[in-house]
């Protein structure tokens, strides 16, 4: 299944998803000083096969090494992997590139989906929200930038939990809104 959306479009709800979301509520304490020094690249990807896929991940992880002032890169897939499943093969398939292609301890992926689901909880539980974003996408992290952030950061181990609950106080509805699903389908 795949869909046509502009990838400035695109860009531009995964923005908003950050600065509303991410920022606005706080889910990641380092995200506003990046933001607001624009060290924040956000890249789509409309590669419909898994290889070329990878294969912009890892000219990403190279433009990332030749330029240090982006911090990080939003690597969005707004016309792929939009099955779950699907997604969490492409994750797998990424980790590996990232230990094959010697970017292990260079990088990390998190990631993010719009129909994000945590093993063990509730399918209906807003805790699935802190990684839920407008499209499937793999944030790419500078390791050394991110264990600097965490040591001058109290109780980091914290941050998950208190993103959980804090998903859980504001409810699903509040999540569909900004993210603008259709809450009679999801």
């Amino acid at each position: 299944m795949t869909s046509n959306i502009d990838p400035n479009r695109a860009i531009q709800n995964t923005l908003h998803w950050v600065d509303k979301v991410i920022i606005g509520e706080n889910l990641c304490p380092f995200a506003k000083k990046e933001r607001d020094q624009q060290s924040i690249r956000a890249l789509c990807c409309d590669e419909k096969s898994t290889e070329y896929t990878l294969q912009a991940l890892l000219d990403e992880f190279a433009y990332l090494e030749e330029n240090p002032k982006t911090e990080t890169t939003l690597f969005i897939l707004p016309s792929s992997y939009l099955d779950f499943f699907d997604y969490l093969d492409l994750v797998d398939m990424a980790n590996q590139l990232l230990v094959k292609e010697d970017y292990e301890g260079i990088f990390q992926l998190a990631t993010f989906h719009p129909a994000y689901l945590f093993d063990g909880a509730p399918a209906d539980d807003p805790s699935h929200y802190t990684n839920r974003s407008p499209y499937p996408m793999l944030h790419i992290i500078r390791e050394e930038s991110l264990e600097k952030a965490l040591n001058h950061f109290p109780n980091p181990e914290a941050i998950p939990e208190r993103n959980i609950r804090h998903a859980q106080s504001l409810g699903a509805e509040f999540f569909k809104q900004i993210l603008g699903y259709d809450s009679s389908k999801h």
